[in-house]
């Protein structure tokens, strides 16, 4: 099973791909792409949408994870970030790709074991389970890769299904997640 983590942003979106064999994980690919602050809104997004539609048609994921849209304090900067996730799930919805939304902390409890952990916590264990010889290139990254490795972790705790809406909202007792995704089909 292979699975595309996406960390979204206008400025600089994390990726990153991996593989899970039984209970190995191999990273594939990560990284991130950046936009520049001062270029034009559409400008920005389409270099989004063509980095993900690039690493989709390389790396062809089973599935992908993208981290949840969060309550920001400013709403213009809400806006931005539902905007660079539009065009992440356009992308995916276009190749036909299921889509699963994790909150950052419920990442953080299934790769740390607690939902409040620092991004050192997190970069350090990621870094471990996928037996990394430097730590991710980025915080973006990291949190891409994360979201992967959540994302696989739920499937393989789940007997490789994914979670409906109906079936994540009563699952909330799952010991590493207790805020369980929410699925989104694209076209399954």
């Amino acid at each position: 099973m292979m699975v595309l983590g996406v960390d979204p942003g206008t400025v600089a979106t994390g990726f990153g791909v991996i593989r899970r064999d039984g209970s190995r994980f191999t990273c594939l690919y990560e990284g991130d792409v950046r936009t520049p602050a001062k270029a034009p809104m559409p400008e920005r997004l389409h270099r989004i949408y063509t980095a993900v539609a690039e690493l989709i048609e390389t790396y062809r994921p089973d599935e992908v994870s993208v981290e949840d849209t969060f309550v920001s304090k400013n709403p213009q900067t809400a806006i931005k970030l539902g905007q660079a996730r539009g065009v992440i799930l356009l992308a995916c919805a276009q190749a036909r790709l299921s889509v699963t939304d994790y909150a950052p902390t419920a990442v953080k409890r299934a790769i740390v074991g607690y939902g409040g952990a620092d991004k050192e916590q997190m970069i350090f264990m990621i870094q471990r389970l996928l037996n990394l010889p430097e730590p991710p290139a980025s915080d973006h990254a990291a949190d891409a890769l994360g979201l992967a490795l959540c994302h696989l972790s739920w499937m393989h705790h789940n007997r490789m299904t994914a979670p409906t809406k109906g079936e994540a909202a009563q699952s909330g007792s799952t010991s590493f997640a207790r805020k369980s995704p929410r699925s989104q089909q694209a076209g399954r």
